[in-house]
């Protein structure tokens, strides 16, 4: 019976981590490719390139993260504790993925002053 209610949570996890990842690569990529074409000064095939080329690294890290720490163990093995395993589970990697789209907004800046740099230089 144990090993029901750890695929109900594997069930319940996997979606929710691959919707998030989706859901935030999308968001934060459609929305940087206008801080690429400012770095690559209206370049669009090279900023289009480079944004893809992040957009692939964001996913193998964030997908990797997530079926890295998939793992669940019920000690209990209650609905109760697969609830609470579910969310300290799906609230880390929520966490995790808002790091890692700051992380990635940081980038976007420091590429755009170093371009801001290179043309008053």
């Amino acid at each position: 019976m144990e090993t029901t209610k750890i695929l109900i949570g594997y069930a319940i996890y996997l979606p929710v981590a691959l919707f998030l990842t989706y859901y935030v690569s999308k968001t934060l990529f459609k929305n940087s490719k206008v801080y690429m074409m400012d770095i690559f000064k209206g370049r669009e095939e090279i900023a289009t390139a480079t944004n893809k080329l992040f957009e692939t690294g964001f996913y193998l890290l964030n997908l990797g993260f997530a079926l890295m720490i998939l793992q669940m163990y019920l000690y209990n093995n209650t609905y109760q504790e697969l609830i609470e395993k579910l969310s300290y589970k799906i609230g880390g990697f929520a966490i995790y993925l808002g790091i890692m789209l700051f992380l990635n907004l940081y980038f976007f800046f420091r590429g755009k002053r170093k371009a801001r740099e290179v043309i008053e230089a």
